[in-house]
C-alpha cells in the first residue's frame, strides 16, 4: 500500500483530545473526532474515508476508550495505535510532553519544545 506524506490522520474520542493533539502537532496531519462510541454504519463511512490513509488511534485509557480501540482493531487492522499512560485516563488530561513522546514514537512531527517536562 503505498500512503503519500502528509496524509495521516488520527482518530481521536472527543474535541478537547483534538485541541490537545492538534497544538502539539507540527506536520499536517487531520484530526478525527468519534464522539465516544461509533455505530457500524457510522464506522462502515470512516473506513471508506480512510482508505489509503496513513490511520492512528489515540483514545482514552478507559473502558469507552479500550471498546473503540478493539473495534478499530478489528474493523481497521492496519492502523497504528498510539497508548497513553493508564495514569492519566484521558488523553485531555495526559501530560503535553507524555503525548508529545507518544506522537514522536508514531514518526509524528510534534514541537520539539513539548518533549520537555518543564
Amino acid at each position: 500500500m503505498h500512503i503519500e506524506h502528509g496524509n495521516k490522520v488520527i482518530i481521536v474520542e472527543g474535541k478537547s483530545d483534538k485541541r490537545k493533539v492538534k497544538g502539539l502537532i507540527r506536520e499536517p496531519v487531520e484530526i478525527l473526532c468519534t464522539n465516544g462510541t461509533i455505530g457500524t454504519s457510522k464506522l462502515d463511512e470512516l473506513i471508506d474515508y480512510l482508505i489509503g490513509k496513513e490511520v492512528y488511534i489515540l483514545v482514552d485509557a478507559d473502558a469507552s476508550g479500550e471498546k473503540l480501540r478493539k473495534q478499530f482493531k478489528r474493523e481497521l487492522p492496519e492502523a497504528e495505535h498510539i497508548y497513553i499512560d493508564k495514569m492519566y485516563r484521558e488523553v485531555e488530561a495526559a501530560p503535553a510532553h507524555h503525548l508529545a513522546t507518544a506522537l514522536i514514537s508514531a514518526n509524528i512531527d510534534i514541537y520539539t519544545e513539548y518533549l520537555d517536562k518543564g
